[in-house]
């Protein structure tokens, strides 16, 4: 059974006790450390830019770090990923569907926690079960998603972190989702609030320009009079 919670806003009332399933920083250390990591990169913007990232800011959870990128409505794929996603799929995993991590079951939801954190955006958090078998003990993991712009201000990058407990096993090991928190980005301040498109304006006039900023009125153009051209009179005078 799946639980969902998507965490309220600041300033709504918030009744529900948080699980300690929800507090991360002690069972999965790489999920606090990225994300502890991402927090400071966006500073008092909404989200951080992709090519703000430095390996060296999460030199101990590399192995557990991944950046995926949007490609479609719910489909996003690894750009680059740590050894740990390798090991838990058996397999090179850049370029893959992150979905590829997930029982069949579990897609549906995958692909909609993937759109709200690009369109809210959203932290998403997700707890993980692993399917077992021969040759696959028991692996409980966590999956944190953590939005970004391209170099075109859209949210379609993904600073994300798998980090399980247990031993990998036999793969690949795919994933069963039994709880999702989602954490909307709203900010209280504008200062942290999303660029929307400016509004269209009014063409404005030179005078209207000229009360904004530096802009100086520009002197009415008024042409020159046309210039009177005299020509040369031949005169004869052999009579």
């Amino acid at each position: 059974m799946r639980n969902d919670y998507t965490a309220p806003a600041k300033g709504q009332d918030n009744n529900v006790i948080a699980m300690s399933s929800h507090r991360p920083a002690a069972r999965f250390p790489h999920i606090a450390q990225v994300e502890a990591y991402w927090d400071a990169l966006r500073g008092a913007r909404l989200v951080p830019d992709r090519s703000e990232v430095d390996p060296r800011g999460i030199e101990r959870a590399l192995e557990y770090a991944f950046i995926l990128e949007q490609v479609a409505s719910g489909v996003a794929r690894l750009r680059i990923a740590g050894g740990h996603l390798s090991d838990l799929l058996g397999m090179e995993v850049r370029g893959m569907p992150l979905s590829a991590f997930f029982a069949p079951e579990a897609r549906i939801d995958l692909a909609s926690a993937l759109e709200e954190v690009c369109t809210t955006p959203s932290i998403a958090t997700l707890s993980l079960q692993a399917e077992t078998g021969i040759g696959k003990p028991a692996l409980e993991a966590r999956l944190l998603l953590l939005p970004m712009t391209d170099s075109f201000d859209r949210i379609t990058r993904i600073l994300g972190c798998l980090d399980s407990q247990g031993g990998v096993g036999r793969a690949p090991r795919r994933f069963a989702i039994t709880a999702r928190l989602l954490r909307p980005l709203v900010a209280a301040d504008a200062a942290r609030q999303w660029p929307q498109s400016a509004p269209q304006s009014a063409p404005q006039t030179a005078d209207s320009a000229a009360e904004h900023g530096f802009a100086e009125t520009p002197a009415r153009f008024t042409p020159a009079a046309p210039c009177r051209v005299d020509y040369l009179r031949l005169v004869r005078t052999d009579r």
